[in-house]
């Protein structure tokens, strides 16, 4: 029996967040535990005018190239998908997991050299995104894994993904155009000022912004969404950080992370579980130890962690910021093969100020 959500989901990523027009080229990649709703995205492409590519893998298969590729296989990249990548007009991403934890126990160097081989690959597709020549999306499909990893039933789980995207509401894309307005002010008050300063538990922590641009991601980009965010000017981040919420990357869950900054570079990092994995990770190039991105999570239907970026990055009340590559579209200068999400909560006890005026306190904003 199909869930009408699925369609809902379809429909919205197709008219709302690509914005597709006819004749246009869009690219599906999912792994197969998605397959439902890349019938349902079929489907509405087809009726939109599009030509819809999909682009299906196979988790397993992940795990399998960590376990016996070779320094040239992790090197290779086919040159028939770089020119793919250019000719595509949008891409929608899905994002599930049939084994949340199959990568664990990949070889931490090998994923960091695969990482620098794809790097010139992913930032021609970061360069296509800001200067808006493709339209790219990234969602999520509700799985058995992705419920066990947020402790929640299969049915419970749909009800939380399909409620943060708003695909109940009697107008789910007057309903994201509703958070674009509310999110819109925030960005307009914030553009006016350059400095914020973060404290909270084991947290205090200074950047500026000056000459960046503030996103408003009302659903565009990721589905659901949540968030504002710019990138701090490279050297600007000052002081620590604790990260209340597991820093999930690769296969990976990182605890307990807690960063040093010193003229914007990470200078010390350490982390209950997994801190190698953190370690290798900020090695990868030089990149990986500054901040590309600073951002706000607005979605008040997300209010616990899953384990996922896509929900746990969008909680109200929480701020995030990535290590490694920052967006071109806010002014970051910062390159890295990376671009690792980062979540800290502020709803308890925590304090935003921007250039000396109380931003958010305890999560609620203040302005």
């Amino acid at each position: 029996m199909r869930d009408a959500r699925v369609e809902a989901v379809a429909d919205v990523l197709v008219h709302y967040s690509i914005d597709l027009q006819p004749g246009q080229l869009v690219q599906i990649r999912a792994n197969v535990e998605g397959v439902p709703l890349v019938v349902a995205l079929y489907r509405a492409i087809m009726e939109a005018g599009g030509h819809p590519w999909i682009d299906l893998g196979i988790e397993e298969t992940e795990e399998l190239f960590y376990t016996y590729a070779t320094d040239a296989q992790l090197d290779y990249f086919p040159e028939f998908l770089k020119q793919a990548d250019e000719e595509i007009a949008a891409s929608i991403s899905i994002w599930t997991d049939a084994n949340s934890k199959r990568l664990s126990n990949a070889d931490a160097a090998k994923q960091a050299r695969r990482a620098k081989a794809m790097h010139p690959v992913t930032s021609r597709f970061f360069e296509r995104m800001a200067s808006r020549e493709i339209r790219w999306v990234g969602t999520a499909f509700p799985t058995h894994a992705a419920a066990q990893t947020a402790e929640m039933s299969l049915r419970e789980y749909e009800d939380f993904v399909y409620g943060a995207c708003l695909v109940s509401e009697p107008d789910p894309i007057a309903a994201w155009k509703s958070v674009s307005h509310a999110q819109q002010r925030l960005i307009d008050w914030l553009s006016e000022r350059n400095e914020i300063h973060l404290q909270g538990e084991d947290t205090d922590l200074r950047l500026t912004y000056e000459g960046r641009t503030w996103e408003n991601c009302d659903g565009r980009e990721n589905f659901p969404d949540g968030e504002i965010f710019t990138a701090p000017v490279e050297q600007s981040v000052e002081g620590h950080i604790r990260f209340s919420y597991p820093a999930c990357f690769r296969g990976r869950q990182v605890d307990d992370v807690r960063l040093w900054f010193e003229k914007g570079k990470v200078v010390k990092a350490t982390a209950s579980k997994n801190e190698a994995f953190l370690l290798e990770m900020l090695g990868v190039d030089d990149g990986a130890r500054f901040v590309g991105e600073f951002a706000f999570g607005t979605n008040s239907g997300i209010q616990s962690f899953t384990g996922d970026t896509l929900f746990d990055e969008k909680i109200g009340g929480t701020v995030h910021l990535a290590l490694g590559k920052g967006y071109l579209e806010t002014g970051s200068q910062n390159d890295s093969a990376i671009h690792w999400d980062m979540v800290c909560d502020l709803r308890k006890g925590g304090r935003v100020s921007v250039n000396g005026e109380l931003f958010s306190e305890d999560g609620q904003f203040r302005i």
